[in-house]
């Protein structure tokens, strides 16, 4: 229990393959769970080494927004495309599930959404939902490294 908790508070692959290596761990490791299908896309991350606290709260926020789909998405699958380019770091996570009405985010009693937003305030970037019932949510974030 304790290697799982450290787990989860570090990622091993983080640490020594860097976000693009962990990302892709993470993606495969919910595909093998079998709670959603989850594709993985990057560009611009290949041997790109990013700095820690950046690539940990990257890493959380995909995360997050992860646990979010599968928990309230009723979805199947998913996408988290990452790209990097000219000190920007853009991450998009996209699923097919029930969607919902984004001026909700705003009035969300879980911790989940604070999070992912605090994260993206910490890093100074921009975070922007698009969501349509039944079709679907698309998170997109950008980020200057």
């Amino acid at each position: 229990e304790m290697r799982r908790v450290a787990h989860n508070m570090m990622p091993e692959a983080l640490v020594k393959f860097g976000l693009d290596t962990a990302l892709k761990d993470f993606c495969n490791d919910v595909n093998q769970s079998g709670a959603l299908q989850v594709s993985y896309q990057s560009i611009g991350l290949e041997n790109e080494m990013i700095e820690q606290t950046t690539a940990i709260t990257i890493y959380r926020i995909v995360q997050e927004l992860i646990n979010n789909t599968m928990k309230h998405a009723a979805a199947k699958m998913a996408v988290v495309q990452v790209t990097k380019s000219d000190g920007q770091i853009a991450v998009t996570v996209e699923d097919d599930g029930t969607g919902f009405d984004t001026a909700l985010l705003n009035k969300a009693k879980g911790i989940g959404w604070s999070n992912i937003q605090n994260r993206v305030d910490f890093l100074k970037g921009t975070v922007d939902v698009q969501s349509t019932k039944e079709k679907g949510t698309s998170v997109h974030i950008e980020l200057s490294l």
